[in-house]
């Protein structure tokens, strides 16, 4: 199994489009994908097909401990991609956590065993090197980032690759 974040601090530069894109493109190839939306905007959601409205379980969900990761999954139009939606209960996850002993690898933890059911899993981060996003890089072995060609992007991933470097250390 391949875990991979999309991320960049920096929104409007491709994340959500990539990991639509890139989930699609790994089902063609036969490949069975989890697309996991951590993004409170859930634009992968909604690109997936998912009535963000109309959710028994989000992202939220499992990371508060409220559900299972099966509670959650949802397979979508697409045979052998299924996602873990996101909607706006998301954006109070990180003030909810804060307190929580362990907070930074919550979602490692509730997780568990899913991650081994498929061939890739990728995770759309939100614009932010948050709670969420930290907890997202305890548990991926790669990075893409999605930049655009200018100096003040290319100093945000080097910055950006730092704090991956701490957190893997940790």
């Amino acid at each position: 199994m391949r875990s991979i974040a999309l991320l960049n601090q920096k929104g409007g530069v491709g994340k959500t489009t990539t990991a639509a894109n890139l989930s699609a493109c790994l089902v063609m190839l036969g490949k069975k994908v989890l697309a996991v939306d951590m993004d409170p905007q859930a634009n992968l959601s909604v690109h997936l097909g998912i009535d963000i409205y109309k959710l028994k379980y989000s992202i939220y969900n499992l990371i508060t401990g409220e559900c299972k990761p099966d509670d959650v999954i949802i397979h979508t139009g697409i045979m052998g991609l299924d996602i873990i939606p996101s909607n706006i209960d998301l954006s109070g996850a990180e003030i909810e956590l804060v307190g929580v002993v362990g907070r930074e690898t919550v979602l490692k933890e509730y997780m568990g065993d899913v991650l081994d059911k498929y061939d890739y899993v990728l995770f759309d981060c939100p614009p932010s090197l948050g709670l969420l996003t930290i907890n997202v890089l305890t548990l991926v072995h790669e990075l893409f980032i999605p930049v655009q060609t200018e100096f003040f992007a290319l100093r945000g991933v080097s910055k950006l690759l730092d704090t991956y470097d701490v957190v893997r250390k940790r």
